[in-house]
């Protein structure tokens, strides 16, 4: 068994209000065997899209290359903005090499109860996916089991779907955004409104749905 072990510490610079909450990122993070085009940084793989979403909706001008220059332009991004990062997993076990969430086996998860409580002004979790098995929101549905006082309260039902809940005499929101990976395009292109504006502009891509659905709340 390969033990998925996260490269990253937790990224919150001071007075964050929101946190991107994800899983893992691919193996070879953890053991350093990066592919041309990486950023050696959370969700540097050059297969993902968050940085290519975030770099359209701010028009940053990122690097996408294996450079300490990307990385402190994520890094300087990150801190301007009050926006952190933070996994739910800290590791996980896998028989196949391989980034799938439904891989993870024997999961252990970050206290992201307890990181909330150390950074009182985040506001809102940006989860980078939604409550399927092994995804952000649902680590984070298991994760707060163990704290029967927190209740997770529905506010939409609309994707993405946002609720909230009560952290020491503290509204925190959490949106459940569509995965930044190419795994998720079918979901995408499943979905009504993607279909809806699709008709409207047949140049519309499942990028250029995300770009619309983060940008009011990265903004």
């Amino acid at each position: 068994m390969f033990k998925h072990t996260h490269p990253y510490a937790p990224y919150i610079p001071k007075e964050t209000k929101k946190l991107i909450v994800g899983t893992l990122p691919p193996p070879r993070f953890t053991t350093g065997e990066l592919k041309d085009g990486d950023v050696d940084f959370c969700y540097g793989s050059r297969d993902g899209q968050l940085w290519i979403i975030l770099d359209r909706i701010f028009n940053l001008n990122l690097q996408f290359e294996t450079t300490q220059e990307a990385i402190q332009q994520r890094k300087n991004f990150l801190k301007n903005n009050h926006i952190g990062i933070c996994d739910m997993v800290d590791y996980a076990l896998r028989e196949k090499i391989d980034a799938s969430d439904l891989g993870m086996k024997e999961v252990k998860l970050r206290n992201m109860i307890q990181i909330l409580k150390e950074n009182p002004s985040v506001e809102t979790l940006l989860f980078t996916g939604g409550n399927s098995k092994n995804g952000p929101e649902y680590f984070f549905r298991k994760h707060i089991r163990d704290h029967k006082e927190i209740q997770l309260k529905k506010v939409s039902d609309e994707v993405p779907r946002i609720h909230q809940f009560n952290l020491d005499n503290r509204v925190i929101t959490t949106v459940s955004l569509t995965a930044p990976s190419g795994a998720a395009n079918r979901a995408v292109g499943g979905m009504q409104y993607y279909k809806y504006l699709k008709q409207k502009n047949p140049e519309m891509s499942t990028l250029d749905f995300r770009v619309l659905q983060y940008q009011p709340y990265f903004k």
